[in-house]
């Protein structure tokens, strides 16, 4: 039996009930960087299987880039909340023929429930639908391959490119280790 709070495999369960999208404002900015702050980094992140905190110290985001990206006039950051509450979030921004899919943050207590996968499909709904892009992208640190395993389950692949890590950048967090890059992925949205 698999613990679906912690096993990437497991979310095939859904939610109970769907949740409510909406772009964030400015508002939101605070909750916004506690939210990934919580998934990604720090002993709260273990609660989740999307934790970096292995593989990185520091902060995750900060106020400055949540508010840039909630205001980026190619681009939005979306929201997923139930009751008011916030569960989940990316950001998506508008590159020409190609929409970037980053700053995917679910509560950890939520992950593996379906929460993510739910706001995965409105991402590639809305760039697909209402903007018109042909293919989604997204870069993932190349040391994380349950999570690509996860990304390559929902139809994502790997282009063949990679991207150096901004080793002394501390906007991207503080380095445990010496080896770290991102891998490119990429989804055809033309079928949808």
């Amino acid at each position: 039996m698999t613990d679906a709070a912690t096993d990437p495999a497991a979310d095939t369960a859904g939610p109970a009930g769907e949740p409510a999208f909406r772009p964030a404002t400015t508002a939101d900015v605070p909750a916004l960087v506690a939210l990934v702050e919580s998934a990604y980094r720090g002993d709260s992140s273990r609660a989740g299987w999307t934790t970096e905190a292995d593989l990185l110290g520091g902060r995750r985001t900060n106020p400055e880039a949540v508010t840039a990206a909630v205001g980026h006039p190619e681009g939005l950051v979306l929201l997923a909340e139930r009751g008011g509450e916030l569960l989940a979030c990316c950001q998506l921004e508008r590159r020409g023929e190609l929409a970037y899919f980053g700053m995917f943050s679910v509560r950890p207590g939520l992950q593996g429930g379906g929460i993510g996968r739910a706001v995965l499909a409105e991402a590639e709904r809305l760039a697909a639908e209402e903007w018109g892009v042909r293919a989604m992208e997204m870069t993932v640190i190349e040391q994380r391959p349950e999570l690509i395993a996860w990304y390559e389950r929902r139809g994502f692949r790997r282009n063949g490119e990679f991207s150096p890590f901004p080793y002394g950048d501390e906007d991207f967090g503080v380095p445990r280790r010496p080896d770290l890059r991102f891998v490119h992925l990429v989804k055809d949205l033309t079928a949808l």
